[in-house]
């Protein structure tokens, strides 16, 4: 149900940490609100723990699932000796392998999955008030504004390639489209903005944190690859400082009422 995770994200855990960018405290604690104190939440596809720590503070028990052990073993450093986290390998191949769960959150891992597959799981596994939590950017998210000239630099070094789940590359579908023909159909929308400063090595570690340029996909070529985004940005942009605006949709879907 998951894309292969061979060198998906090689190396790309410590960039994908400190540079990817937070959902921040209003989204996290939508989330939380949604969820209820008491509850244990399973965070799949949970990365280096962008959800998974801030979230574990505000709930009883977060089950964070990762294929990569790189990103569990991020995750495990950052949170420290933080409780209310259990770091576990796994995808969504091995749900009925977790330990119960009340709820579940998926930040950037649904389109790594076969979508419906994974929520007609879901709608076995969860209880009957079980939510199913996307967060991420909209549709209509603003494209990053150095994003014309890195993809060019990618492009150089054929890097561009994105590779999603088969059904979301057959179907072009949105996740709420798929979602609103699932068990979980009632749906509800949160937009959250932030206007984030972003610099050099920012844009550049940004870069590393992909799953198409990552680390491992660039091999021996990684320092040529930083030095030529590293020009092509300063010469369009010689101040080498943006801005970018992101919105966070908390995209929240439960299954309709039963009929008395």
């Amino acid at each position: 149900m998951v894309a292969s995770v061979d060198d998906l994200f090689g190396g790309a855990a410590p960039y994908y940490a400190k540079y990817r960018s937070r959902y921040g405290d209003p989204a996290i604690e939508h989330l939380a609100m949604t969820f209820g104190q008491d509850s244990t939440v399973l965070d799949l596809g949970c990365g280096p723990g962008t959800i998974a720590i801030p979230l574990s503070r505000r709930v009883r028990q977060v089950l964070a699932v990762d294929p990569d052990e790189e990103m569990l073993a991020e995750g495990r450093r950052l949170a420290g000796k933080a409780g209310g986290i259990r770091w576990i390998k796994g995808d969504s191949t091995t749900l009925r392998d977790l330990p119960p769960f009340d709820h579940v959150v998926m930040g950037r891992s649904f389109h790594w999955m076969d979508r419906r597959a994974v929520l007609a799981e879901l709608d076995e596994l969860l209880p009957p008030h079980g939510v199913v939590a996307l967060v991420g950017p909209t549709r209509e998210d603003p494209q990053e504004p150095w994003e014309p000239v890195v993809r060019r630099v990618r492009d150089e070094f054929a890097v561009n390639t994105f590779t999603a789940s088969s059904s979301f590359q057959a179907t072009g579908e949105h996740h709420d489209e798929v979602l609103a023909t699932s068990p979980f159909s009632v749906l509800d929308r949160a937009h959250y903005e932030e206007h984030l400063p972003y610099d050099l090595d920012a844009v550049i570690g940004l870069q590393l944190s992909y799953s198409y340029s990552a680390p491992a996909r660039l091999g021996a070529r990684k320092e040529a690859f930083v030095e030529a985004v590293r020009r092509a940005l300063l010469a369009a942009n010689p101040s080498g400082r943006w801005e970018r605006v992101t919105v966070t949709e908390v995209l929240t879907a439960r299954r309709p009422p039963r009929s008395p």
